[in-house]
């Protein structure tokens, strides 16, 4: 009798802790969804636009749920063609740009943590848009204006404003994020209020119109004018355009607040290194990922880390054809990237020491010129192909004074090749 009952309850044991395991995988998995396009950023409450640690979270998770992200273009507009107009349009401030979905509370998350995301899969929308923005690399030399229109499947993007070209599909976030802790923030308003004070280009926080959360960074906000926008990246990750971020790929993120406050938005349905023009395929699209925490991972101080399968770092195509770029410029010619240190040495000198921004220039005008002159298209149209299909890769940074820089363009995108 006392070795059945010795039986009976390890049965029962077993059984408790198999119930246990499924409640705990149950958990693991449940799916956690936010984020509604049928609404505008300042509508919908799983929506921000600017960067501050007073914004409240917008959901829960246990580290490895399934978290599903419907995210916004880059505009926040609608991109069907017979949409009506946008009364937020015009904003000089482009206050809408950037819809972040989120933030998520990551539970038992804590500063000092580090977030790993892993991207599951990226369902683009069906249309997107490419246009020559102000801030585009070249915008001294090209500046449109001209918006390109694109039909999107799960494989490839074309455009009528673009015949002839077919882009393969290969999306990813513009923006991965978590929210900055109050030390981050304070620090990086001081240090880009100095930088703008010294002639840099930067877009300060000081334009609220359009801006999201209303209660915490709009107009009356109890921080307005004290959130950051989010056009560049910075150490919590942000705006980093890396086209290398596609499904199969982990980020890892540094915790500076309770719960991290994980965020994604401005999904790029494809893009060269560099998005040269100032947007890529901006597109809305449903991101679905997961996340997991670690307690002592690794530091984290300058910015972002992120790993995955090294396919992803190849061009998508057969074959290619590059240009070379090193910083020789005229007489007289001072780079707009250096026009606000006012350097006096700058106009009289035709060669620049290990510039690496003039570099690219250089490789970069040159296979404009290559698009234009091979395949027909116009300066502004070889400026788009240029900013979604391109990559500016790194040659060498010891051959002072000429660094090099490469600019590669995958061939396959062009039907008549």
């Amino acid at each position: 009798m006392t070795k059945r009952l010795i039986d009976y309850r390890g049965v029962l044991l077993f059984v408790f802790l198999l119930l246990a395991s499924w409640v705990n995988i149950a958990s693991a998995q449940k799916i956690v969804e936010l984020g509604d396009r049928s609404a505008n950023c300042q509508e919908d409450t799983a929506c921000f636009n600017r960067l501050h640690p007073a914004i409240p979270m917008a959901a829960r998770a246990q580290p490895g749920a399934t978290i599903v992200l419907h995210t916004r273009n880059a505009t926040d507009f609608d991109l069907h063609p017979e949409a009506p107009p946008d009364s937020r349009d015009g904003d000089d401030g482009v206050g809408t740009i950037h819809p972040l979905t989120g933030p998520v509370h990551i539970v038992g998350a804590e500063r000092g943590d580090v977030l790993k995301v892993r991207i599951l899969d990226i369902a683009p929308g069906l249309r997107a848009f490419t246009l020559i923005a102000p801030i585009g690399f070249l915008s001294d030399k090209i500046k449109g204006p001209l918006r390109v229109s694109w039909r999107l499947n799960r494989d490839y993007a074309v455009s009528d404003d673009l015949p002839g070209v077919r882009i393969p599909n290969r999306s990813f976030p513009g923006i991965v994020t978590v929210l900055p802790g109050p030390e981050e923030h304070a620090k990086m308003m001081a240090r880009e209020a100095k930088l703008l004070e010294a002639g840099g280009e930067v877009m300060p926080p000081t334009h609220v119109m359009h801006a999201s959360p209303r209660e915490v960074c709009g107009e009356g906000g109890s921080h307005a004018g004290e959130c950051l926008r989010t056009i560049p990246p910075r150490e919590h990750g942000g705006n980093m355009d890396i086209r290398y971020l596609q499904t199969g790929v982990s980020i890892y993120l540094p915790c500076y607040v309770s719960g991290c406050g994980l965020a994604v938005g401005d999904l790029h349905f494809a893009q060269g290194d560099g998005e040269v023009s100032g947007t890529a395929l901006e597109m809305d699209a449903t991101v679905t990922l997961t996340t997991e925490l670690i307690k002592d991972g690794p530091h984290l101080g300058r910015g972002p880390h992120f790993e995955g399968p090294s396919t992803l770092l190849d061009i998508p195509s057969r074959t290619f054809y590059a240009t070379t770029g090193f910083p020789i410029k005229e007489k007289g010619e001072v780079p707009p990237d250096l026009e606000y240190l006012r350097a006096g040495k700058v106009p009289e000198l035709e060669n620049l020491s290990k510039d690496i921004s003039l570099a690219a220039r250089n490789a970069l005008m040159e296979m404009i010129d290559y698009i234009s002159e091979t395949y027909g298209y116009s300066k502004e149209q070889a400026y788009i192909i240029a900013s979604i299909a391109v990559d500016l890769r790194i040659g060498q940074l010891v051959d002072a004074p000429n660094v090099g820089v490469i600019a590669i363009l995958p061939l396959d995108i062009f039907e008549q090749h």
